[in-house]
């Protein structure tokens, strides 16, 4: 039996994107609006209180920043990929973001003179990395959630622990979400004039990565079983800085603060990748030295093959380490055993952010469909091209959560009818889960096995073989994946069922990620392949979408728009 839940406006996913989105539409409507947010896991522990180091936003012009330098800088590290109209929009909403979250009570760190201050990050040309400490992610998390439940018990409803596993869309109609209570296992369908999904990345199709372990890209595996286009998920970005041996991420404020990356002869390596901006150059150029310095005898030897580089905080100084970068101390001695006060971290590129997503335009609407819309991690409007900037991920997310929430309340107060969705289409959903777990894999094998491939093959390098190799052995897991077995038969919190929902949707979306590695000849930005190491404006200056077949995905391409900047070699 199915439960039906009606609601105006359904935000699925709560982290900053979808509790601003949430905020934006209790806002706009004024609270009389029915809205529920769904999320996998409790509102708080969404991935998003794990970023560290800030929000980058123009507040200073009058000391030399401008929309026009966030803007290129923004294009430029995305290697010419990203839409500019988009970049555009994007830099001129994000101080008002800032001020908004001032407003709503969040304490970012200050100057001297009481103003709100900001610190250098990779890439950026000015030190516009608006910051909390090196906690950002969290207290944002916090002011936009203490802010959501003023309008609890005015028509907004919080499903924490409640699994999506399908959008409903009929004749280019949003309807809703098919969702399971995961506590109890009931099955709900939730119908709404409007719905945003913004349930993150899909970091965790790598096993060396600094992402959740909840991050399994569930919302853009439902968008691509049921026909929508996911656009450049070939792009993954590698934070230079994961802690080996665990991956979990060591911010980019450290080298905005001073800090410096140094190889096995204690050299800092950086100088002769990226002269003028070292450490701080752009993600995927410090990635890509660290991983060269490994490769050519110069890392040190870690557990498991995880050579790595280490990142020495001493230039920054023990006070200021102390002040402005407490959690490092903490992450540092937790699980490696260091105070990096008094000697460096481990460190190597970890799997952080994902470029792609659901194909929406620059206002976060799904082209073809009535209703939906996408933001944050899981949508590509694409702002970040082929690489993003530290401290524009965490801005993303606020401005497109406000810009989506804005459009979809004002849809949904405008929409007469009350949604509804065909019989069948819930019924074939609830059979297709009753017949999972009847095989003899296990998730769990499928899992690491498929962890193995995209840390093997999809990593910071790529090349014709592994890539080959890698979509070959997808293929396989695909077959595999549809004998799994639940073993678990609670009917409260099964989470082997749930392991085994993200599971499939992880090998379907990791077939998109190799297989537009494999088609794209050419190198850009988070896609390096050593037998094309050159990127190929006259062929390759396309985005990337992919459509469902049964088979595996069909790419097609569509131009990036460019409003401005013309393609230039990137130097840093």
């Amino acid at each position: 039996m199915t439960e039906t839940l009606n609601y105006d406006v359904i935000v699925l996913g709560s982290g900053i994107a979808g509790l601003r989105a949430a905020l934006e539409v209790a806002r706009v409507s004024k609270g009389k609006l029915r809205l529920a947010v769904i999320s996998k896991v409790q509102v708080m522990r969404s991935h998003s209180v794990a970023a560290e180091g800030g929000s980058a936003a123009v507040l200073y012009p009058e000391k030399g920043d401008s929309f026009d330098l966030h803007a290129y800088d923004t294009v430029k590290g995305g290697d010419f990929l990203g839409d500019q109209d988009a970049v555009e929009m994007f830099v001129r909403l994000a101080p008002y973001e800032i001020m908004m979250l001032e407003r709503w009570g969040l304490p970012w760190n200050r100057l001297e003179d009481g103003r709100v201050a900001q610190r250098p990050f990779g890439g950026h040309s000015y030190p516009r990395a608006t910051f909390a400490r090196d906690r950002t992610g969290f207290y944002e998390m916090q002011t936009l959630y203490d802010n959501l439940v003023r309008y609890a018990g005015q028509n907004v409803d919080l499903y924490e622990e409640h699994f999506m596993t399908k959008v409903i869309i009929e004749d280019g109609v949003f309807k809703g979400f098919y969702v399971i209570d995961m506590k109890t296992q009931d099955h709900k369908l939730f119908l709404g004039k409007a719905g945003i999904i913004a349930t993150g990345g899909v970091g965790r199709l790598y096993g060396f990565s600094t992402y959740s372990l909840t991050v399994t890209g569930d919302g853009i595996a439902a968008a691509y079983s049921a026909g929508l286009p996911i656009k450049d998920l070939e792009f993954i970005q590698f934070h230079p800085t994961g802690l080996v041996p665990t991956g979990i991420l060591v911010t980019e404020g450290v080298r905005g603060e001073g800090g410096i990356l140094r190889n096995r002869l204690g050299a800092r390596f950086m100088e002769r990748y990226a002269p003028k901006f070292k450490d701080l150059a752009s993600r995927d150029v410090v990635s890509r030295a660290i991983i060269r310095e490994i490769m050519e005898g110069r890392g040190f030897k870690g557990p498991n093959g995880l050579d790595y580089a280490v990142l020495d905080f001493s230039p920054i100084g023990r006070e200021r380490i102390t002040e402005r970068l407490p959690m490092m101390i903490e992450l540092g001695k937790e699980f490696a055993g260091i105070d990096p006060r008094d000697e460096p971290l481990p460190v190597r590129p970890a799997a952080h952010y994902t470029h792609g997503g659901i194909h929406v335009d620059k206002y976060g609407r799904v082209p073809g469909v009535k209703g939906l819309w996408a933001a944050g991690e899981s949508a590509c409007v694409s702002i970040h091209g082929s690489n993003r900037l530290g401290a524009n991920a965490t801005m993303e997310c606020a401005v497109y959560g406000m810009l989506t929430g804005a459009q979809a309340a004002e849809y949904a107060m405008a929409a007469d009818d009350p949604p509804s969705a065909s019989q069948s289409v819930i019924e074939e959903e609830a059979t297709r889960i009753s017949r999972l777990g009847e095989g003899t894999e296990s998730p769990y094998a499928i899992r690491q096995d498929l962890w193995k491939i995209m840390d093997s093959y999809v990593y910071v390098f790529r090349d014709e073989q592994g890539l080959s190799t890698a979509v070959k052995q997808i293929k396989e897991l695909k077959e595999r994946v549809k004998k799994v077995r639940v073993t678990d038969s609670a009917k409260y919190y099964n989470e082997d069922l749930f392991r085994t929902l993200e599971t499939l949707n992880m090998v379907a979306l990791a077939e998109i990620v190799a297989t537009g590695a494999l088609a794209r000849k050419e190198s850009r930005g988070g896609h390096y392949r050593l037998d094309y190491p050159k990127r190929d404006d006259a062929n390759w200056m396309k985005h990337t979408l992919a459509y469902y077949t049964p088979d595996g995905p069909v790419l097609t391409y569509i131009p990036v728009t460019v409003t401005r900047w013309q393609p230039e070699e990137r130097k840093y």
